[in-house]
């Protein structure tokens, strides 16, 4: 793990582990039945689910410089995962592909393929964000009201029977009183702890492990004295129930060698690299918005460590791995500071299989949909959407349109869609700002700014087409550092009709080396 120094905060994982050991202990409890969910939704093995979350824990910090980012298995592949396995008719068969798709991704990023990340805009990534933290607002009530409307981990419009509107609207109607009491403490303890400097202060207690703790404590008391209101084994986290290490071994699941040519495996391979490269990407950008103390992440080394944790992990019977947004959010609201929080948080999850799963199994879900409704709030705040209207349209519109997409669709499409919508604004500012007309006296002068490429085409010609007639034209390409051919080529008509209008023709700067070359 890498040591990075901000300003006079000691920021070396040995110096916080009395932030980032609480933090880690909570993102567990928080990652295992997202681990579950995931693999529930993807048609796969339930284990599959828990052995990718802690491959991603355990092996992507040591090769991630990212300080809060945390890995597991991601929502948006359980659509590809599921028609993959369902395809091929063997687990062992695809995990080969996930091992191959991990192989891949250390290829893309030894080709520092991670610089696409920068090409999506800074509107975008917040409402990828804000998205986020509706999703985990509306998918985590039901949870906290007693009502399993299907895949705990699930982010699909869609999932479990229901949508996400639909989910709620059931939860309202059937509400388990002793969840909403649960929710009601675990939610209580995390605004107070928020509001309470003293508290915030303390270090090796986070409010959410407190919450947590609490939960499971008033679950087990409602036990003894009012058992109607009690939550059962439904309502609680479960885990797997491993005995021994050949129990643990008799769950892993090898690749099939065997299938190394089949066409379909690389397909998928190539499929599962792209994606869970791009979410990736975008998580890590995202989680560096949220980090307090501002650090950035090598995107290039990133897709590295990601190819590496993919392959370990289809190597012995995982999910695909990527960074993941929910976790690093919650890593984040827990306080957690170094890498240190990501690698515990796998540690975590592996003496919960071998040795806790029967303690951890009495932890409410309403007690982790609390935490993540906190972190949701914290993601999609009302004051952001303040902020980004401030900014303007070219700025809200594409976060307005990738918070509805995200929420509507999947994160992937959500963020495609919101891209488009910015690059239609810097089209349609290049557009109006590369070409303007004045006048200088009688003159009209056409300033060429900067770059001209033929997006600028209409303006140049709507421009040219209504000069009135017996004008002076004067054509400044003074300050052009690139002009298209097509541009030259609509001035050079100009040329030939202004004669025909009796239009004076002059021109600064179109004898320059660099427009010679353009020509």
């Amino acid at each position: 793990m890498s040591t990075v120094q901000h300003h006079t905060v000691d920021l070396s994982p040995f110096k916080n582990l009395r932030f980032d050991i609480p933090a880690g202990l909570v993102v567990a409890l928080v990652a295992i039945p997202l681990c579950l969910g995931v693999a529930l939704a993807s048609g796969a093995p339930l284990f599959a689910g828990i052995i990718s979350g802690i491959v991603g824990g355990l092996i992507v910090p040591f090769f991630s410089r990212s300080a809060l980012s945390v890995s597991g298995p991601a929502a948006g592949l359980t659509a590809i995962v599921l028609v993959a396995i369902t395809e091929m008719h063997s687990f062992s068969i695809f995990v080969l592909a996930v091992f191959l798709a991990g192989l891949i991704q250390i290829t893309l990023g030894f080709l520092r393929a991670g610089a696409i990340a920068y090409f999506f805009p800074a509107a975008v990534i917040e409402g990828m964000l804000a998205a986020i933290g509706l999703i985990l607002i509306l998918k985590q009530l039901p949870y906290a009201l007693g009502v399993d409307i299907g895949q705990f981990g699930s982010e699909a419009f869609t999932s479990g029977g229901e949508n996400t509107f639909s989910g709620v609207l059931t939860a309202l109607s059937g509400v388990e009183w002793g969840a909403l009491l649960i929710s009601l403490v675990a939610l209580a303890i995390l605004i107070v702890w928020e509001r309470t400097p003293a508290l915030k202060r303390q270090t090796w207690f986070s409010g959410p492990l407190v919450a947590v703790l609490a939960g499971t404590l008033v679950n087990l008391l409602l036990l003894r004295v009012a058992p109607g209101l009690a939550l059962g084994t439904e309502h609680l986290v479960q885990l797997p129930m491993i005995h021994n290490p050949r129990d643990l071994l008799a769950s892993l699941t090898f690749p099939d060698w065997h299938a190394i040519t089949n066409r379909a495996v690389w397909v998928t391979a190539v499929t599962i690299a792209i994606v869970a490269s791009l979410e990736s990407l975008l998580s890590i950008e995202a989680g560096d918005k949220l980090d307090p103390f501002k650090r950035r992440t090598p995107l290039d080394g990133e897709l590295v460590s990601q190819g590496v944790a993919n392959s370990v992990s289809g190597l012995i019977g995982g999910l695909p791995v990527t960074a993941v947004i929910v976790r690093t959010s919650a890593n984040v609201a827990a306080g957690g500071r170094t890498q240190a929080s990501a690698f515990l948080h796998g540690v975590f999850l592996l003496l919960a299989v071998v040795f806790l799963s029967t303690l951890l199994n009495q932890v409410p879900l309403a007690t982790l949909a609390s935490i993540l409704l906190m972190v949701g709030y914290k993601l999609a705040k009302p004051s952001l959407v303040h902020k980004m209207w401030r900014l303007g349209r070219t700025q809200f519109l594409p976060f307005v349109v990738t918070v509805i997409t995200v929420l509507f669709t999947d994160l992937l499409i959500g963020v495609g869609i919101g891209l488009l919508v910015g690059v239609f604004f810097v089209l349609k500012n290049n557009f109006h700002a590369a070409v303007k007309i004045r006048k200088e006296g009688p003159a009209y002068v056409i300033d060429f700014h900067r770059d001209v490429t033929f997006v600028n085409k209409a303006t140049v010609s709507h421009i040219l087409e209504h000069l009135p007639p017996k004008a002076t034209v004067i054509l400044d390409g003074s300050r052009v550092e690139f002009i298209d051919h097509d541009i030259l080529e609509i001035i050079r008509d100009f040329e030939q009709s202004a004669k025909l209008r009796d239009i004076d023709i002059q021109e600064r700067g179109f004898d320059r080396p660099i427009l010679q070359v353009a020509v």
